[in-house]
């Protein structure tokens, strides 16, 4: 018979176990629903309705599973064909008058350019003599065709009565001397790449389908030269950024350098707006807080504000350099919808609270006001409707029905700690909302890596930062990158080393655009 004393000590052994297994339930229902976020993220990124990507089906109508591969079966008794070798032949050189290589077969369309020659002009015709003629041939590109540009130059003989004069006048200057790439060429190269995200490569295969032979290195190292004409320019604009009192900075991820065989190192682009709708792209090697520093300067200036999302770095800047963190409702509101599949009726509740901010926004955006009349239309109408949103995360918070670890409790935390920023933009109507201007500029980086997925070395990285930031500062303020471009490359190389921030896309518009410089191909 069991003694009393023992049958308390068997209860309290049962009660420590099963507070332990209470403990230890409560650890596997928050890891299940951590896991089941996961999943729902994985599904979305391969199923959503916003990715291109699609799984393949069987024939039987199931998908494939996770590590599954479906290999077809071959017809063993299926004819054989034997495929003969095959063989290269070797390319021959062709050569004009000149010596000089053509690189273009008699597929290619050639548009002739005659050239006159000063010193004959007034002359009769019994005056001199053509005794030959020299031909200088550029790549010439128009949107969706290669053109060959034919300078036709006449050797003319001065008859005199003193030794007679042999006169040719020069071939017309190029960006790059001696180079047979057009301007127009230059552009549509460097449009393609980083506009229409068209890899050299690609570029090259057209090209030789056109029938112009040109080599894949050329082409790296026409944009390596262009990038350096215009890395000036794209650090003039970030001068122009870094004296606005606003700025909005962000930063993405990019594969760039190699770590090792088959490794690439993982870099970022941080973009940084502000100025006259200008961006730059600036490439850094990490995430590192002294990458904020390096891209606004350690004086920012007095009342200055840097618009972001909630990393760190940006609220270290900020307390070093007395500058204000303003922070974006958009990223606020994205760690609620990461709530959503394990807490939707909650998080339905709080984005329903907070989708009137954008449209009030919308509103003063439609009517143009600005300055005081936009302060006080978010004072009127915004503020109650932040301050009922804050009411209700306090409250959601302080009922404990959460537990820490629920990715709704993680929501409401991030915007609680950032209360203050988040109300920044209340009292300051030079201060967005939210940092979606910036983010919808910064596409082309995710857009240009999912065709060339790397850059293969650190300089082409920052060379992309260099082009993106000119074309997607065009694109902000109107203006045709090819027709920007065919110009800025013509005039880079004179401009005043003191006004190059006349060429920058804000204010090249105000300066050359009403005429700018063009290509032959073009007049």
């Amino acid at each position: 018979m069991i003694s009393e004393a023992e049958h308390q000590r068997k209860i309290s052994r049962l009660q420590s176990e099963n507070t332990q297994l209470a403990a230890l339930n409560k650890d596997f229902a928050a890891r299940v629903e951590e896991l089941s976020a996961q999943l729902q993220w994985f599904k979305n990124q391969l199923f959503g309705a916003t990715s291109e990507r699609r799984m393949s089906a069987l024939p039987d109508g199931r998908q494939l599973c996770l590590g599954e591969v479906f290999e077809p079966k071959l017809d063993e008794n299926a004819a054989v064909q034997t495929v003969a070798e095959h063989q290269r032949k070797k390319r021959s050189l062709s050569l004009n008058e000149d010596g000089e290589r053509l690189f273009f077969d008699e597929n290619v369309p050639v548009e002739e350019i005659r050239i006159s020659n000063p010193d004959v002009e007034g002359l009769d015709e019994n005056e001199y003599e053509v005794i030959g003629r020299k031909e200088t041939h550029r790549l010439a590109q128009r949107p969706g065709q290669y053109v060959i540009l034919r300078y036709v130059r006449d050797v003319v003989k001065i008859k005199s009565e003193d030794a007679p004069v042999i006169s040719c006048p020069p071939a017309p200057g190029s960006v790059f001397e001696k180079s047979h790439a057009d301007v127009s060429f230059l552009a549509g190269l460097l449009i393609d790449k980083f506009q229409y995200h068209l890899p050299l490569y690609r570029q090259r295969q057209r090209l030789d389908r056109s029938g112009i032979k040109v080599s894949r290195a050329w082409l790296t190292q026409l944009v390596h030269r262009c990038g350096d004409l215009l890395e000036p320019v794209a650090m003039a604009q970030l001068e122009s950024i870094r004296k606005s009192r606003v700025k909005l900075m962000d930063e993405t991820p990019i594969k760039a350098g190699r770590k090792k065989k088959g490794k690439m190192t993982k870099a970022y682009f941080w973009p940084v707006m502000g100025g006259e709708k200008e961006i730059v792209f600036l490439y850094f090697d990490s995430r590192e807080h002294r990458h904020v520093f390096e891209a606004l300067g350690e004086n920012p200036g007095a009342d200055s504000v840097i618009v972001s999302d909630g990393y760190g770095a940006y609220e270290a800047f900020a307390k070093s350099t007395g500058t204000l963190n303003a922070q974006c409702w958009a990223h606020s509101r994205r760690e609620f919808i990461k709530a959503e599949a394990v807490e939707p009726d909650k998080v339905k509740e709080a984005l329903d609270l907070i989708r009137p901010l954008w449209e009030i926004e919308k509103k003063i955006e439609e009517d143009h006001l600005g300055g005081e009349p936009k302060r006080f239309t978010r004072l009127e109408q915004s503020k109650p409707i932040v301050e009922t949103f804050f009411a209700w995360v306090d409250e959601t918070l302080g009922d404990g029905a959460l537990l820490p670890t629920n990715r709704l409790t993680k929501a409401l935390n991030y915007v609680k700690k950032r209360k203050d920023a988040l109300m920044l933009f209340l009292t300051d109507p030079d201060v967005p909302l939210d940092t979606n201007t910036l983010e919808r500029a910064l596409r082309v980086i995710p857009m240009g890596r999912k065709n060339w997925l790397f850059c293969w070395t650190e300089v082409g990285a920052k060379y992309v930062g260099v082009f993106q930031s000119l074309i997607v500062t065009c694109k902000m303020h109107g203006i045709d990158p090819y027709t920007y471009l065919v110009d800025v490359l013509q005039r880079v190389d004179d401009h005043p080393k003191s006004q190059i921030d006349q060429l920058t896309p804000a204010k090249w518009s105000t300066y050359f655009a009403d005429n700018p410089l063009r290509s032959d191909i073009n007049h």
